[in-house]
């Protein structure tokens, strides 16, 4: 399948995903009424929009040049240590007692919340809170993303670690395109093998259901749906062979930093703090 086709399927399918939870969740009435004065909410939000957006802009520029630092000149391959650890802490792996389940309904479950599930997790809290009377807790999300990628991604120059499915194929499977294959030609696109510490699939995740929490009187509904999917995209990546436990711990982690980041501070604020 064309990567066009790829990413079409997958636009058609995050974007019911999101028309549903926004017309069950968040509700026409106050849709409609957000919609009436977008402009005012545009221009509150735009400058973590814009920080986002750059920081994601610099990383996708300088992927070449981060390959290199972290594999020419800083060269810090810990995954022998993440493997170590966990045969330390655990009787049995955590990926490998989680493969030991694998059926292909689980498979396509796990595969279906990790490519599919994700991108829902991250987009529609971004409409939910762009629907309320105030932009605090946009701004708060946005600014978390931001801390997520900024921290996650300089973990990723300065160590190099490759998942369970590529430092050791007879002992861990790689799943994911077991449940969709076609979706090889778009992860090839996005990831790299050593994008492995942190896990950002689990931290964003995590961000995404922390902050629910923390906003549950508006959209109490909204709590279990993204704690469900948030657990469920973290054990994902462990089944299908993407990370280790240890990562999905340094995530959490990332995720209550990027939270409290989030949550106490403003873009202002950190640039007044780092200038």
């Amino acid at each position: 399948m064309a990567l066009a086709s790829v990413v079409l399927q997958l636009a058609l399918v995050v974007a019911t995903m999101l028309v549903t939870a926004t017309l069950v969740v968040i509700g026409p009435r106050r849709l409609v009424t957000a919609l009436q004065d977008v402009r005012w909410r545009l221009e509150m939000c735009l400058l973590p929009v814009a920080t986002l957006a750059l920081v994601l802009f610099l990383r996708w520029s300088t992927v070449d040049i981060a390959v290199r630092i972290e594999h020419r000149v800083l060269g810090n391959n810990i995954t022998p240590r993440l493997f170590e650890l966990e045969q330390l802490l655990f009787p049995v792996n955590p990926v490998a007692a989680l493969q030991t389940f694998q059926s292909p309904e689980l498979t396509s479950f796990f595969a279906f919340v990790y490519i599919y599930g994700y991108a829902f997790l991250l987009l529609f809290p971004i409409i939910a809170y762009f629907a309320l009377e105030t932009m605090d807790d946009l701004s708060t999300l946005l600014l978390a993303f931001t801390v997520n990628y900024t921290i996650g991604l300089a973990c990723y120059v300065l160590f190099i670690a490759y998942g369970p499915r590529n430092f050791d194929p007879l002992l861990f499977e790689g799943l994911l395109y077991d449940g969709f294959p076609q979706m090889r030609r778009l992860t090839n696109q996005v990831n790299q093998s050593t994008n492995v510490f942190p896990s950002l699939h689990t931290s964003l995740s995590m961000t995404v259901f922390f902050l629910a929490w923390l906003t549950r009187e508006k959209y109490p509904l909204w709590v279990p749906v993204s704690g469900v999917l948030a657990i469920s995209i973290a054990v994902s990546t462990m089944y299908l062979g993407i990370h280790w436990f240890s990562d999905v711990v340094a995530g959490t982690v990332l995720a209550l930093i990027s939270v409290h980041i989030g949550r106490s501070y403003s873009i202002r604020d950190l640039g007044r703090s780092i200038g």
